[in-house]
């Protein structure tokens, strides 16, 4: 394809490349538009609404508080710089329910990591002076390793000693690899991170006694039921929402009460669901180290979360624990989805921009318990952290050749894979056996492309971009069906053969 005109743009190679592959993942746009109140900008009400519920806080209320002064400041920083996230920050990879969600998100993203930054700039006493501002309870707050005994009489193994280990931190495992599950999306991997989490745990407890447990608790509570249950769900939701049929009507064609609040719950739901392949028998090293550097920082997070609270001396009950482990759930999702992208797709040549906030937002935390922890740290044992590393580097190994060799011998062969870049679905049929024990063919496929590309602007800019898409569409079928016969390509609908196109197409 030599060019596309655009009306009178044209388009060049890095452009396409940064609209049709990055675009996605970092601001997907929303294709089909129900209700359009909810989709079209209102710039100058939000403006107004701002400016008048900040002059009414400014003159009505009294500011006699030094420190509710301090507070209403804050949370009215907090507040219109969320204001601007929605208006300025990108959309990330989803749009369900609305994609201002996901931008209030990236906001939130953006002020922790602020955050992250001044704390690492204050000292020891300030920062306590600032928890303690923040709740004074936090004062009298004690370590749990200081007041709990852990992996105690081992031997004694009984029902209710058993049945006692059920608590809300178990289900709390539980539904957390289950949410794992719907994000990563991949057995191998899961199990991988699971396993190697516990010898995490292990290593670690010589700095974290939190750590130590008994070996029927770590293996068949945390590993088995609690960890493998969870991966077993969220596995289970996986496959079957990608054999669903996703076509939304709009809510507007609902004319029953009932339709349209089923409509209208189904909102929070996924828009789509993309078939993930983490590793194939043809991945290069470069995607190999790719998955070890995502299950590493997976493994930074997690030791995160113990570290602070033993740091920083917080139970695991307090509001800036589970808050944080909610807030760290939430930003995954699209951290995950743009970090896979960005492995997988050969034309996506950077990560989202959530994706790094939220790797910037893991080493911070590290960073600022290697400095408020000196005390802690000073007791590490260099020999437990090279062992550690050494079998994540061997376990990891062993995971991804398993999962490179099952894809090899025992993966699925009529699968249906979404593209990974978000650009367009291509659905490959493969080779199969017909009854005379011939090939199959010819080999069909369907390229979807956005078909928010094609709203607006004149006739001939619609062309120009309905024909770009259409010759995309044939340079990706010949390049997915490279080994049998191509035939036909599927357009939205319109049956173009390969004899009737010419891909190097410089016209309207």
């Amino acid at each position: 394809i030599k060019s596309c005109i655009m009306g009178s743009h044209t388009l060049s190679k890095d452009d396409v490349n940064y609209r049709m592959h990055f675009r996605m993942i970092n601001e997907q746009q929303v294709e089909d538009i129900t209700i359009d109140f909810f989709y079209k900008p209102h710039t100058i009400t939000l403006l107004t609404c701002t400016v008048l519920s900040l002059m009414y806080f400014a003159f009505t209320r009294d500011d006699g508080n030094p420190d509710n002064n301090v507070w209403v400041g804050l949370i009215l920083v907090i507040s219109f710089f969320l204001v601007i996230s929605v208006l300025a920050f990108p959309n990330g990879p989803f749009t369900r329910p609305h994609p201002a969600i996901w931008r209030i998100v990236f906001g939130l993203s953006v002020l922790y990591f602020l955050f992250l930054v001044f704390i690492i700039f204050l000292n020891w006493h300030q920062v306590k002076q600032l928890m303690y501002w923040l709740d004074p309870n936090l004062r009298y707050a004690k370590r749990e390793a200081d007041i709990m005994e852990y992996a105690v009489n081992c031997h004694v193994i009984t029902w209710e000693r058993i049945v006692s280990h059920f608590d809300i931190f178990a289900f709390s495992h539980f539904w957390g690899w289950g949410m794992k599950a719907l994000l990563i999306r991949s057995y191998g991997l899961c199990w991988t991170i699971s396993i190697t989490w516990e010898l995490t745990e292990l290593f670690f407890m010589h700095l974290l006694p939190n750590f130590a447990e008994c070996w029927w608790d770590q293996v068949i509570l945390d590993i088995l039921l609690c960890n493998g249950g969870g991966i077993w769900l969220g596995m289970t939701v996986c496959r079957f929402l990608e054999m669903r049929t996703y076509h939304w009507a709009s809510i507007k064609d609902i004319h029953t009460t009932t339709g349209k609040i089923k409509r209208a719950a189904l909102q929070f739901t996924p828009a789509s669901w993309t078939y993930v392949r983490w590793l194939d028998p043809k991945s290069s090293v470069q995607r190999m180290m790719g998955v070890y550097l995502f299950m590493i920082i997976w493994q930074l997070t997690e030791l995160n979360t113990f570290f602070l609270k033993h740091i920083f001396v917080f139970p695991a009950s307090h509001a800036l624990s589970w808050c944080r482990i909610l807030f760290v759930g939430i930003i995954t999702a699209p951290t995950v989805r743009q970090y896979y992208a960005y492995l997988t797709d050969t034309q996506c040549k950077r990560v989202g921009t959530q994706c790094w906030v939220f790797g910037a937002i893991a080493f911070l935390e590290a960073l600022a318990c290697i400095k408020f922890g000196q005390d802690l740290f000073s007791k590490t044992q260099i020999l437990y952290v090279i062992l550690w590393l050494l079998c994540l580097v061997f376990i990891t190994f062993l995971c991804l050749y398993g999962m490179v060799w099952y894809a090899e011998n025992y993966g699925p062969k009529g699968k249906v894979y979404t593209s990974s870049n978000g650009l367009h679905d291509v659905h490959r049929a493969t080779h199969s056996k017909s009854h005379d024990g011939g090939q199959k063919g010819p080999c069909s496929v369907i390229c979807k492309a956005q078909r928010h590309g094609l709203h607006g602007g004149t006739r001939s800019r619609q062309s120009g971009i309905l024909l770009y898409h259409i010759s995309l569409c044939v340079r990706v079928c010949l390049k997915e069906c490279c080994t049998c016969s191509f035939n036909f390509c599927v357009f939205e609908g319109l049956e173009l053969h390969a004899n009737q196109f010419e891909p190097s197409i410089d016209q309207e």
